[in-house]
């Protein structure tokens, strides 16, 4: 049974990034809007790879959207799924220090069979693209590891459906479930080579910008979403403030011990 492909929208039927790139690619995938945009959406993207949410407008980000994904994964009997963010423009695999364009579901397929070796990886992803080593520059903080280990994965992740623990908060719900993993003693796998285009936070139209994002005299933004992950984890995180701006800070290195366990029952 092949992993399905889930993408969570709202607001950007016009430019609907990740379904282009997957349209693109000929992978199967379907989009989870909510109801006042269907309209929208199935105006552009084909009907039966739209998903209607039971809900609307709650205020909450994406996590109902994404915990809804979760059961209806479980509903259809998978035992793990994909969710994207729907800003992401394309996919890539690092090959000899060069970006190189992926134009099939190699990429999902790879990291599906690797992590299958091991019965304690919940979440696994892509890198972002703008972190991986080249040959013409290696970007701030670029790893030089084919995987990362017990570390955020972020937009673009595969996730177990044979764990209890579900999406939270209202920022930054990435990086808080990575760390709830970890504690737990589960494993994390970041890819470092299999990269995703993903548009950076607050520079597209829709989505949660909209909604969570919004900086005015009364609130700023940044800091709230660097606070909520302070609060959360306050023994891993912490609020730094660089070039103007808040931003979170996470020390995943107290997670180096977390062990995989092969499928076989081997460490």
């Amino acid at each position: 049974m092949t992993t399905p492909i889930y993408i969570i929208s709202k607001g950007r039927h016009e430019s609907r990034l990740t379904s282009k790139a997957l349209e693109l690619m000929g992978v199967s995938y379907r989009i989870v809007i909510e109801p006042q945009e269907f309209a929208d959406y199935s105006s552009v993207i084909e009907p039966s790879k739209i998903l209607t949410l039971p809900f609307s407008n709650l205020g909450l980000g994406g996590i109902p959207a994404r915990n809804w994904v979760w059961e209806h994964s479980i509903q259809e009997g998978h035992a793990s799924h994909w969710i994207l963010d729907d800003n992401i423009s394309g996919f890539r695999i690092l090959k000899n220090k060069k970006r190189v364009a992926v134009l099939d579901r190699s990429n999902f397929d790879l990291i599906e069979k690797f992590v299958s070796r091991f019965v304690n990886v919940p979440m696994a992803g892509m890198q972002y693209t703008g972190f991986a080593v080249t040959n013409s520059s290696t970007a701030q903080g670029a790893a030089k590891l084919p995987v990362t280990m017990n570390t955020r994965v972020y937009s673009c992740m595969l996730l177990s459906n044979k764990v209890s623990t579900r999406w939270r908060g209202r920022y930054n719900e990435d990086t808080d479930l990575s760390i709830r993993f970890l504690k737990q003693g589960y494993c994390t796998m970041l890819f470092n080579g299999l990269l995703c285009d993903k548009s950076a936070t607050m520079t597209m139209k829709g989505g949660n910008t909209d909604q969570l994002y919004q900086q005015d005299s009364q609130f700023d933004g940044r800091y709230a979403m660097a606070k909520s992950l302070r609060d959360q984890h306050p023994d891993v995180c912490k609020i730094n403030k660089r070039w103007g701006r808040y931003q979170h800070s996470c020390n995943f290195r107290k997670f180096k011990n977390n062990k995989l366990i092969k499928a076989n029952g081997k460490d």
